[in-house]
């Protein structure tokens, strides 16, 4: 009798799964009081919703994002050259970032897709960058998004090719944005008005959820 082949993991369900890994190793699932397995089939839904491969066109394919995160723990799970990574700005100041209601950010986990830290946009303002964005069909990742793509890969924070993180604003001229000081990740912020040479914005080409997780 001939046995069943085994199921073989595709690249993109190692790398789910990776990220998940990773999220768990924060210490999210303490943080939301959930036993690791719970925290784990929490996730699961997303593995139906991977994108098939495509030519790489040098972006991160997907990052498994958990919205409202707490940022300030998240951040100080993440090494970097010289420690963990911080935050200087306080709990109400962080709270004060929302995401902007049109990008129609998920309330549940869902799937970032095809991920660029704008490498293109170093030097521009971020007032500038955003109809850039919209002009490519593509929006702003909001504080939640930029951590939880550090989480999922550590590199891809640079001293020379940081990032924005347009889609999370607080009513005024601040932009929060993520870079390296003293060799260890920060998350802070800078003026929409002020370019940088070392800054670029983040951005994603969509936002997956299950349907049974729309609202």
């Amino acid at each position: 009798m001939n046995a069943l082949p085994v199921p073989v993991a595709t690249e993109a369900e190692l790398e789910f799964d990776r990220q998940v890994d990773a999220l768990a190793l924060t210490g999210l699932p303490d943080r939301l009081d959930l036993r690791d397995s719970c925290f784990r089939a929490l996730l699961e839904p997303l593995r139906d919703l991977l994108p098939a491969p495509g030519p790489d066109r040098g972006t991160v394919p997907f990052v498994v994002v958990l919205p409202d995160l707490p940022a300030r723990e998240v951040l100080g799970q993440v090494p970097g050259v010289g420690g963990t990574g911080f935050t200087t700005m306080d709990d109400d100041d962080l709270a004060s970032f929302r995401p902007l209601p049109e990008l129609g950010v998920p309330s549940v986990p869902y799937l970032l897709l095809d991920v660029d830290t704008g490498p293109d946009t170093l030097n521009m303002r971020p007032a500038e960058v955003a109809p850039l964005l919209e002009s490519r069909s593509r929006t702003p990742l909001t504080i939640a998004e930029g951590l939880s793509l550090l989480v999922a890969d550590h590199g891809v924070l640079r001293s020379r090719g940081c990032f924005s993180l347009l889609g999370s604003r607080c009513g005024d001229k601040r932009v929060p944005a993520l870079w390296v000081s003293e060799r260890r990740p920060r998350l802070g912020w800078c003026y929409q008005g002020a370019p940088h040479t070392w800054l670029g914005t983040a951005s994603c080409a969509g936002r997956r959820m299950p349907v049974s997780g729309a609202v």
